[in-house]
């Protein structure tokens, strides 16, 4: 057995509804999937919230958690995010806070400030504001202050007075949920630093800015109750299969799917051999992309570049295809790569990077979930 620190892989998924597909598929497949991770020895399993969207299942975070918690058994589960302008941070909290009490030390809360939505969108999720007007969903002036509100509803207190002294989430909470703060710009990263949180960077939104918004992270932190040191985990778009071309076959209904989102057109999520006979596919095909696709050691070898680049305690993989099967066998490829890599001599190891290695120190559980 190798006693060597390990850096953890994780998984993101967004329950996405494959052409022809219905809500109730997805969901069962996010399911079968959260079952995969979980018996592959996969760190975490985060669900996202998005809303209005047609091609995406998953709208309301807590409600999914609670379901793959109770059909994994150890893998840890979260939002990938909770977007809190969306909320009333005591509802977060409760919603969380039972979630823990219920599968203790596996429930991760991440915390975006983006809302997921356009201003209609909005306005049915969060109701109108008391003067009636339609909310502006990019308002975030209040995020700081919700946040240090949710974080303090659940045990983690930062200000003297608040209306924390005056309601808790749990009546008795034995554990608290672990709080991380996502982004993909440098707010976030400073925010989370100040406030010595984990920070995950949505890397595989494709938008750039991992490097600086990680340099920011790390200038700002503050250890904090939480959290000694920075804690980071970069999420990534990946595709893995046995060979290239069959890897590139099942990655390409994603790339037209993302050439549609950076263009205004929500497409659906076609089939492989519908991507790649659409009109729009070569231009899809040349997009750049930070996606890692290819055959087993291509995927690790990139899993290796991006740690090296970006210092991430953690990296988080996103897998996009038309089936489930692909997905799992993704999952299942990568996993059996990263374990040889690792069990790998330390000198053949430290030749090629060295980073499956890089000592692992996670986001320390706050409370009685900490002993």
């Amino acid at each position: 057995m190798n006693s060597r620190p390990v850096m953890p892989l994780s998984v993101l998924d967004l329950a996405t509804v494959s052409e022809g597909g219905t809500s109730a598929q997805a969901l069962a497949e996010t399911t079968e999937l959260a079952r995969a991770a979980d018996r592959l020895g996969y760190e975490r399993f985060w669900v996202a919230e998005h809303h209005n969207i047609d091609t995406v299942a998953s709208t309301s975070p807590a409600v999914l958690i609670a379901h793959l918690a109770a059909h994994t058994e150890r893998i840890k589960l979260g939002s990938g995010g909770v977007m809190l302008p969306n909320h009333s941070p005591a509802v977060v909290a409760e919603q969380f806070a039972m979630l823990e009490a219920l599968h203790p030390g596996r429930i991760d809360l991440g915390v975006g400030r983006a809302p997921g939505s356009d201003r209609i969108t909005a306005a049915a999720v969060r109701g109108p504001d008391p003067d009636g007007a339609v909310p502006d969903p990019w308002q975030v002036d209040d995020f700081p202050s919700h946040l240090i509100d949710l974080m303090a509803y659940l045990g983690d207190v930062r200000t003297a007075e608040g209306p924390w002294t005056d309601f808790r989430a749990t009546p008795r909470a034995t554990s608290e949920p672990s709080v991380m703060l996502l982004g993909s710009s440098g707010y976030s990263a400073q925010l989370s630093g100040y406030l010595g949180l984990p920070f995950a960077f949505a890397h595989h939104f494709d938008g750039g800015g991992v490097l600086g918004a990680l340099d920011l992270y790390r200038q700002r932190f503050q250890p904090s109750p939480v959290l000694d040191e920075p804690y980071v985990i970069v999420s990534v778009g990946l595709v893995a299969a046995a060979d290239a071309d069959t890897a590139r076959y099942y990655a390409a209904p994603s790339l037209l799917r993302r050439l549609g989102i950076r263009t205004g057109r929500f497409w659906p999520l076609l089939s492989p051999d519908e991507a790649m006979s659409h009109p729009e596919w070569q231009r899809a095909a040349t997009m750049p992309t930070n996606a890692i696709v290819g055959d087993p050691d291509t995927a690790v070898a990139g899993l290796l570049e991006l740690a090296a680049a970006t210092g991430a305690d953690e990296l988080m993989i996103h897998t996009s295809t038309f089936g489930l099967p692909e997905r799992i066998t993704s999952l299942e490829l990568l996993a059996e790569a990263w374990e040889q890599r690792v069990n790998e001599p330390s000198d053949a190891t430290s030749e090629r990077g060295g980073a499956v290695a890089m000592p692992v120190h996670g986001p320390r559980a706050t409370g009685a979930a900490a002993s």
